[in-house]
């Protein structure tokens, strides 16, 4: 896709408060009282600021943590990661490459069979756009990696 990801002012003035503290302020949403930790639809999902395409259905898994995780992002240029030293431990941390969103961290402990990895995300960073609503929403080149 040629569209350019980032982060607008329009785009951070629609966020709600939850989508705000999670993404422009590194904040963390409850565990399993949030909206895709149980979402078992296919689809994709996408950074809520700017629309960038970061994982898929495909690609879930429930790690019983309470927040969304998933073993790998859909394209390794979606996403960066940086050393997060708060809460007295490293962390690895997850971000839109686009838009610089804080989306949440990658683990080590994920499923063996698929990398060993696990991107525990936050809903608040993600939208997720049903498979049958992808063209509509503009990403019908993504419709093939659910046929």
């Amino acid at each position: 896709m040629s569209q350019e990801y980032r982060a607008t002012a329009d785009a951070v003035s629609r966020l709600t408060p939850i989508q705000f503290k999670v993404t422009q302020k590194d904040g963390t949403e409850p565990a399993f009282r949030n909206e895709y930790h149980d979402n078992k639809q296919p689809g994709l999902y996408v950074d809520v600021v700017s629309g960038q395409p970061l994982f898929t259905s495909l690609d879930k898994f429930d790690s019983g943590t309470g927040w969304p995780s998933f073993t790998k992002p859909i394209d390794a240029s979606a996403i960066t990661t940086r050393s997060d030293r708060t809460l007295w431990m490293t962390r690895t941390e997850v971000r839109s490459s686009g838009a610089d969103s804080h989306l949440g961290h990658v683990f080590d402990d994920g499923p063996r069979e698929a990398g060993g990895l696990r991107y525990c995300m936050n809903s608040a960073a993600l939208r997720f756009i049903p498979v049958d609503e992808l063209e509509a929403e503009g990403y019908g080149e993504y419709r093939q990696l659910f046929a």
